[in-house]
């Protein structure tokens, strides 16, 4: 089989989101589709996949032209996506997830054989009895990749998968796209990380601006794909240099239990400017220990204290007013509220809200967050509308200039290079003025490179911390998988 995408093109409004873009993915290929955030590659694979329809171009599927108005078509005509968040309905059980989509002839008998029969294929662990809320996002990725082979998947587009898995995950992802393109499925592999690509694909389309930017066979020199997908070098990654500020707070023995995670008696000592990175699986108790701290979740045993002052017992609006400020990882549905615009954003960040809201005042400062943040939007934009990298500007836009402490979960997610280089040169800028961070993150790279000290989660403890300066990725890489050799 072999897919065609020819002279395809998409606007919205002014902008020209895809602009002529042709490329063909054969038989068994593992295509890459590289670009920062806003290049164009969310609304080319959206056209692929059915959610919205191309203003000019031609797709075609072994040699039959495709007119694709819904995904219900995509899926039809053999054509699958895997979304960064699997469509998983947590509620229902594995096989009445597998069912979904599925011809009304079939029922439960043939969905467990069908089921088995594809996990026993390609190594996946699902119990089809389960409810899908208990698996991981892997697990969940396993279901969907299932699903789609059974509605008859030919190509199958997966769209920045390894966004919330662990390396472990990853690899058993990786292996099962290998497996499909050895079966001779076509496969569009979108993502913003360059290594991910180089060891995953084939080939790869760069977009920039909308425009094919080049297309190469892998592997290719890093510094050229770089070049290509921003027009300039390689963008400089180094340690972080030891910070040795006055203390600032100090956890001992604390405990914490939300769904579904917990912490148990976590240690942890933060000075002023340090920046502390917290590595482990999903769901090992990073995620817990930030939303406790933050004041979200409530610590049930233990002592917080903050410049020797006990603080266990204060919720989120009283540490907020200490200058505690916690960004989540979801920068949509948990960070920014979806149809308020930019200036409503600024409107809501002030403290003071006993005051009547002046909008020119909002307008105004709304214009100047955009400036100094470089948001590519307009006062009047709405988060939806903005790229993953803007999104995460516009919550760094909203916070306090410098708050005392900061708690982050995965501040680079699903960002390219670019933007997750602009972060951090911010979040470094914040530290060196005092500003204390605590971060959890799945890429242990930017553990080691941008982080003080990396604590080590594993079953809701904290079972080591290192030195960011001295560690290395395979060090931490056993840690989280609960290996110490220390």
């Amino acid at each position: 089989m072999s897919l065609e995408l020819r002279a395809i093109t998409k606007r919205f409004g002014s902008v020209v989101a895809n602009d002529t873009i042709s490329l063909s993915v054969g038989p068994g290929e593992i295509h890459g589709l590289l670009g920062e955030n806003g290049a164009g590659k969310s609304t080319l694979v959206k056209i692929l996949s059915g959610f919205i329809t191309r203003d000019h171009g031609e797709i075609e599927l072994d040699g039959t032209k495709l007119h694709l108005l819904s995904p219900n078509e995509a899926v039809a005509n053999g054509i699958g996506i895997l979304h960064q968040e699997p469509l998983v309905f947590l509620p229902f059980s594995v096989v009445d997830n597998f069912l979904i989509g599925s011809p009304k002839e079939y029922g439960h008998a043939e969905a467990y054989e069908a089921l088995s029969r594809i996990s026993e294929q390609f190594g996946f662990d699902l119990n089809p009895d389960v409810s899908a809320s208990n698996l991981s996002i892997g697990e969940r990725q396993q279901l969907e990749i299932a699903r789609l082979l059974w509605l008859g998947a030919r190509v199958l587009i997966l769209d920045e998968p390894t966004t919330a898995i662990s390396s472990t995950q990853r690899e058993k992802l990786f292996a099962t796209i290998r497996d499909l393109a050895g079966d001779g499925m076509s496969v569009i592999f979108v993502s913003h990380k360059l290594e991910e690509v180089q060891e995953l694909c084939d080939r790869v389309t760069i977009l920039r601006e909308g425009k094919i930017a080049a297309s190469v066979d892998l592997p290719s020199p890093v510094e050229y794909l770089v070049s290509k997908m921003f027009g300039t070098g390689v963008l400089p990654q180094t340690r972080r240099a030891k910070v040795n500020g006055s203390s600032l707070l100090e956890l001992v023995n604390a405990s914490a239990s939300e769904q579904p995670g917990q912490i148990i008696d976590a240690n942890l000592a933060v000075t002023r400017g340090q920046v502390i990175g917290l590595a482990g699986l999903e769901g090992a108790g990073q995620r817990t220990l930030l939303r406790a701290m933050a004041g979200f979740v409530p610590f049930t045993e233990g002592s917080f204290r903050v410049q020797s002052a006990e603080i266990s017992e204060l919720d989120y609006l009283d540490r907020l007013g200490l200058g505690f400020y916690y960004l989540p990882a979801d920068r949509q549905r948990e960070g920014l509220v979806n149809g308020l615009s930019i200036t409503e954003h600024v409107a809501l960040s002030v403290t003071d809200q006993s005051k009547v809201i002046d909008w020119n005042v909002a307008r105004s400062e709304a214009a100047r967050r955009i400036d100094k943040f470089s948001i590519k939007g307009t006062v009047e934009s709405t988060p939806e509308s903005l790229s993953g990298g803007n999104q995460q500007r516009l919550l760094l836009a909203l916070m306090p200039e410098a708050p005392l402490l900061l708690l982050m979960e995965h501040p680079t997610r699903g960002l390219d290079i670019e933007s997750a280089t602009w972060v951090w040169s911010y979040l470094l800028t914040l530290s060196e003025s005092g500003t204390s961070i605590i971060f959890s993150s799945s890429d242990l790279e930017e553990l080691t490179t941008y982080s003080d000290q990396i604590a080590i989660f594993f079953s809701g403890r904290i079972i080591d911390q290192v030195d960011a300066s001295e560690a290395t990725v395979e060090e931490l890489g056993l840690l989280i998988g609960g290996v110490r050799q220390r």
